[in-house]
């Protein structure tokens, strides 16, 4: 759809409507800005897990179901 088709479906529409309608617009365009910058992911830093992670001692032992 074309901006000039929906601006002429949009002349058409009783004022009561038009509000309405531009009330929608403005929500979407609210969503649009909060979906970007929530999509922004933070790469990770190198090493930002370095002690948070624990292996036990015997983690490389043979296990006896084999």
């Amino acid at each position: 759809m074309t901006s000039l088709s929906l601006y002429t479906k949009i002349e058409t529409l009783p004022p009561e409507l038009k509000e309405e309608a531009k009330n929608f617009i403005e929500y979407l365009v609210e969503k649009t800005k909060k979906k970007k910058s929530e999509s922004k992911i933070k790469k990770p830093v190198f090493g930002s897990l370095k002690g948070k992670i624990h292996l036990s001692e015997d983690f490389d032992a043979p296990l006896d179901e084999f």
